[in-house]
């Protein structure tokens, strides 16, 4: 009986529930990109606009020269690791960093209907990203770290040269000499915590991983991108790109980063509305004062109405009440 309560947990249908909420009925499907789209985006043009200016401050640091650290002939030792291939390319980093990601929040769109989940989402994964990327290589550039494997990219013919103060005199390919002075923090680990960081966070959110109920096996989903962005960490090391503290370093800025620009955007994940961004709850109030006040004008029109049918019945009255004066006075009854 326990292990089918379990294997519950997984089922297609529970985990199509975990993302329903606390929306009723009636709440869902009101807020859809055809009816508010154009208002979201009308409302958050500038933080549009700063993301493209992040995207461009990124590509300068991206091509920007790196300080060249001195690296002297003793410190060698501990930089003749070999030369190897990236386990994760490069290429692949945005697909499962920002790709992945968004693909959930269309998925939560299609369930839900809301065009604030899937504006703010997207929106708070492309600010956690591009700022950790420029912070990133920001210090990349600025520190000059060597690479594990530097000796090879500076003597790939293994004939080493030093100049009069014991700096290493590279004669290898520019642009490999150039990678190799680019090693903390890790680039390829602060955009995967960044990336899949945030989703994680998004996820404990939706499923209410903190509802107080009991159910760990919530934590499944909320660990499972930390998870697989330990793991990218992990290959930087053992690919020797980089050494243990810039994998560390850059897993926590990816980290920080991406809880710091959720929580613009999203209440926490432990809170009873931690499944919903705080401009749908504004927007939910708004339309629900809008329809009171609707309720309230139309109370008051009833009002006056009544007061005029009222009056109408007294005069009709008073109307009676002279005719049969009159009939008297005139002896007629």
């Amino acid at each position: 009986m326990a292990w089918s309560n379990m294997l519950s947990y997984f089922s297609f249908p529970y985990l199509l529930g975990l993302f329903q909420g606390r929306l009723r009925p009636a709440e869902m499907g009101t807020h859809t990109i055809k009816s508010h789209g154009a208002r979201v985006a009308r409302d958050h043009v500038q933080d549009w606009l700063i993301l493209l200016l992040l995207l461009v401050i990124e590509i300068i640091l991206y091509e920007i020269h790196p300080f060249y650290r001195f690296v002297g002939e003793h410190m060698m030792t501990d930089l003749k690791y070999p030369l190897k291939e990236n386990t994760v390319p490069l290429w692949s980093v945005p697909f499962y960093a920002v790709l992945f990601p968004f693909a959930v929040f269309l998925l939560v769109y299609t369930r839900r209907k809301d065009v604030y989940d899937l504006h703010h989402s997207t929106l708070g994964l492309l600010f956690s990203v591009l700022i950790t990327a420029v912070i990133t290589d920001a210090i990349k550039s600025a520190v000059g770290r060597p690479r594990p494997d530097f000796f090879w990219r500076c003597f790939p013919d293994e004939i080493e040269l030093y100049d009069r103060w014991g700096n290493a005199k590279c004669h290898g390919k520019e642009s490999d000499i150039r990678e190799g002075h680019k090693s903390f923090p890790s680039g390829h680990t602060s955009w995967s915590f960044a990336g899949l960081g945030f989703l994680s966070i998004y996820l404990s959110g939706k499923i209410k991983a903190f509802d107080h109920k009991g159910h760990v096996a919530k934590l499944c989903v909320v660990f499972s991108p930390l998870l697989a962005a330990s793991l990218v960490g992990i290959s930087r090391v053992d690919d020797y790109m980089h050494h243990w503290q810039d994998v560390f370093a850059g897993g926590l800025l990816g980290l920080v980063v991406a809880a710091f620009c959720y929580s613009q955007l999203f209440p926490p994940p432990y809170n009873n509305e931690g499944w919903g961004p705080y401009e749908y709850f504004r927007a939910l109030e708004e339309s629900r004062s809008s329809t009171n006040s609707g309720e309230s004008i139309n109370a008051l029109d009833v009002q006056p109405l009544n007061n005029v049918n009222a009056v109408n019945q007294q005069v009709k009255n008073h109307g009676n009440e002279f005719d049969a004066l009159e009939e008297l006075e005139s002896g007629r009854m």
